[in-house]
């Protein structure tokens, strides 16, 4: 699939809105549940995803590479309120004119990426935390197919290796892909994630 770059912040947003949307579903008796992301419950994981919004508008403002940019919020007490913030403020990042021509500073990766690219990296990173809070709930993701296509061709240029996978890095161990998958199953397969798992607990 070729994604343009203009296209790429249109479907980042659509796939933003998407997590916000099953976040804002979430009870107060949700927020202690297990979810996809070992070790982790729903609060815990939205604290992420709230610190990666953050983390990549800095890093379209040329601020990325500062860790402190990328810390979890202390105050998880609104955990929807606080991701809402947070997406609001990456998306505006996002939109400013010339952002894809910038070079994006990703401190939890060492290193700076052209602005189209770490577009990708966030476009896939909600895709699947947009998966996860929708499997913790017992829910189905609905998304365009053109946006799980995108992640999909991100997610397959995701190394593989030992090395950069499982403990301390962003990604787990990439799973098996049986033929005939759809692209979302297989986008979370190949960062990790074992759906079949989470719709026998659903």
């Amino acid at each position: 699939m070729t994604v343009t770059g203009s296209d790429i912040v249109e479907l980042d947003r659509v796939a933003v809105y998407g997590a916000m949307r099953v976040v804002e579903l979430a009870k107060d008796e949700d927020w202690e549940r297990d979810t996809p992301c070992a070790g982790w419950t729903l609060r815990s994981l939205v604290a992420h995803m709230a610190a990666q919004h953050h983390g990549f508008a800095a890093a379209a403002r040329g601020a990325g590479l500062e860790k402190a940019r990328w810390r979890d919020p202390e105050d998880m007490r609104e955990p929807a309120r606080v991701h809402r913030v947070a997406a609001t403020s990456v998306l505006a990042a996002f939109a400013e004119p010339g952002v894809l021509e910038q070079e994006f500073g990703l401190a939890e990766l060492g290193l700076s990426v052209p602005g189209r690219t770490a577009v990708g990296f966030h476009l896939v990173d909600y895709v699947v935390h947009a998966w996860d809070v929708a499997a913790t709930l017992g829910m189905d993701l609905d998304l365009p197919d053109e946006v799980l296509g995108a992640a999909l061709a991100v997610a397959r240029r995701v190394p593989t290796d030992p090395d950069r996978r499982g403990p301390g890095s962003p990604f787990a161990p990439a799973l098996q892909v049986p033929e005939g998958t759809g692209a979302l199953e297989e986008t979370l397969r190949l960062l990790g994630r074992s759906p079949e798992e989470w719709l026998i607990r659903g």
